[in-house]
């Protein structure tokens, strides 16, 4: 740095170690001006550092940028500051810029540097190859910050064979680096690998106890996922906000309430924040296990609402059977100028399609094109062919079908068979049955539930025809399957698997509840048959006198 500059004398420096607020440190800058003695990189880079990373504004932000822009004499600290703390703002572009100039100004990148933009080039791949390749010329790849970063960004690229070879020469391997490599893994849905890797952490935290249980979770291995989860509680590790939401993922699909609500507990407990993210997972873990209410509640509760929390409960609504509660959630979410996405459509559609609203159905069909500009799905055409159906207009449904601009899948074709069925349209429901075979979509249900319409109508020829095919192709149907939780285990039961221990007890238990539930049903209907008789016989003896 060969131009002069008049150097900020020790006080003032310590004045500015000392600052704790903005305007301290505003009113710092301004001795430094009046004193000459601003352009000081070294006092400089301590009021850029102050309002650049330790403040979250970003017009904080902007104004250590102009400070920077008027500095003759500038640093590689001043520039890393500055690049970190624009990639802590999300604005990764801008950080990139910053780099692109500080190498045409001259100035060398260092380990830090390369650490903050390989961040900065998740999405910008010719970037980071180009940053590769200048920290392998300037000796700084084997360094542990650059070396992460790089596993990172190739591990974000999917070239998870890069990342490999990059983390197998490292030699001072951190929680960081194993982490980084197990994110990569998991991305690429490859979670048996990156398993192993987990298992294999001489160290792990937070955030790689996290990322192992997210990525059981992104794979539907649930059970896994909520297994993990109570592994780590048990280690003494506290969870963190990505590790809490993946467990309530997991609770929502294996319907474990008692886990949820114990982790709902430890949320509150420990003051957390319940924002977007957190409070649409606590929705739909509530939703999915059956406490609409309590769903409600902590809806109610969230400071800040999106479309993921709106459509969470508005699914929620429509699965517990108050499809009008969630029309008119939808209705709300509209007003408050929440945009609805696909997902919203789908269920709102369904609930339409449950309380047989078909205009309501029809008018909020199209509006997600006309006023929305989302172009209809398979799931929505899905949708509205069940609720064309559902309202007895199977030629409708039928039209539609053919007219879709895309062709129809299971779960379109699966609506109309299943209006078949309950129309008792045999004929339509062949010939839906046969486009589902053409496709190759004829899994057992499909067979099963023709041969209950023909035996519905009588036509036991075709049930045997039917029933025939289907051991000729070798086709079976998918048993069915539940799961209860008790004292926070998840047992699940199969249709047809006998190989418990305890299925006799069992069994007996639930033949026990199935004629409880029999003489109740009996009860009911004979305390409502006798007074119907009293009624009627009441009657009768009044219009006799």
């Amino acid at each position: 740095m060969s131009a002069k500059y008049v150097k900020a004398a020790q006080r003032s420096l310590s004045l500015l170690d000392q600052c704790r607020t903005v305007s301290q440190i505003k009113q710092m800058h301004s001795h430094l001006l009046v004193s000459a003695t601003l352009f000081d990189p070294f006092a400089a880079a301590k009021i850029i550092s102050f309002l650049a990373v330790s403040s979250n504004s970003n017009a904080h932000l902007s104004y250590a940028y102009k400070l920077f822009l008027s500095l003759p004499h500038r640093t590689t600290f001043i520039w890393n500051t500055l690049i970190r703390a624009f990639l802590d703002k999300n604005h990764h572009l801008t950080a990139l810029s910053l780099y692109r100039n500080m190498l045409h100004t001259g100035f060398l990148p260092n380990n830090y540097t390369f650490s903050f933009v390989l961040r900065a080039c998740t999405h910008n791949s010719p970037m980071g190859l180009a940053s590769h390749a200048q920290a392998i010329k300037l000796g700084w790849e084997s360094y542990d910050f650059v070396l992460n970063g790089l596993i990172h960004f190739y591990a974000n690229l999917s070239s998870m064979d890069a990342a490999r070879k990059l983390f197998d020469v490292s030699t001072d391997r951190d929680v960081i680096t194993w982490t980084a490599l197990i994110n990569g893994y998991v991305k690429c849905g490859q979670v048996e690998l990156a398993r192993v890797l987990f298992d294999q952490m001489p160290e792990r935290n937070a955030v790689s106890w996290s990322a192992m249980i997210n990525g059981y979770v992104q794979m539907g291995m649930f059970r896994d996922a909520w297994e993990l989860f109570n592994d780590m509680q048990l280690s003494g590790l506290r969870p963190n906000h990505a590790g809490i939401v993946g467990a309530l993922t997991a609770c929502a699909f294996l319907g474990a309430l008692d886990h949820g609500r114990w982790i709902h507990a430890y949320v509150d407990r420990n003051g957390m924040e319940l924002d977007r993210v957190l409070g649409t997972a606590l929705v739909d873990m509530y939703a999915k296990c059956g406490c609409i209410e309590t769903a409600c509640s902590v809806f109610d509760e969230m400071p800040y609402k999106d479309v993921f929390a709106f459509t969470a409960l508005i699914s929620g609504l429509a699965n517990h059977g108050q499809s009008a509660s969630a029309i008119d959630l939808f209705a709300r979410m509209q007003s408050e100028g929440v945009l609805p996405n696909e997902v919203t459509f789908i269920c709102v559609l369904s609930a339409c399609s449950r309380m047989g609203l078909m205009d309501e159905g029809l008018r909020i069909f199209s509006c997600m094109s006309k006023v929305y500009g989302i172009d209809p799905g398979i799931q929505h055409y899905g949708c509205l062919v069940d609720l064309l159906g559902r309202a007895g207009l199977l030629e409708e449904a039928k039209k539609l079908v053919i007219e879709m601009p895309m062709d129809p899948d299971s779960y379109v074709l699966g609506a109309l068979l299943n209006s078949c069925r309950v129309h008792g349209d045999v004929e339509l429901g062949k010939e839906t049955v046969e486009s589902l075979v053409e496709r190759g979509l004829d899994h057992g249900g499909v067979h099963v539930l023709l041969s209950n319409m023909y035996a519905s109508s009588n036509q036991w020829d075709w049930v045997l025809k039917v029933r025939k095919e289907m051991g000729t192709k070798k086709v079976r149907k998918i048993p069915g399957c539940s799961s209860i939780e008790i004292d926070g285990r998840v047992c699940q039961f199969i249709a047809g698997d006998m190989s418990r221990l305890l299925m006799e007890e069992v069994m007996l238990c639930l033949l026990g509840v199935d004629n409880h539930l029999k003489f109740l049903w009996l009860d009911e209907y004979n305390t409502n048959s006798n007074m119907t008789t009293y009624t009627w016989s009441r009657k009768r003896k009044m219009t006799t006198y």
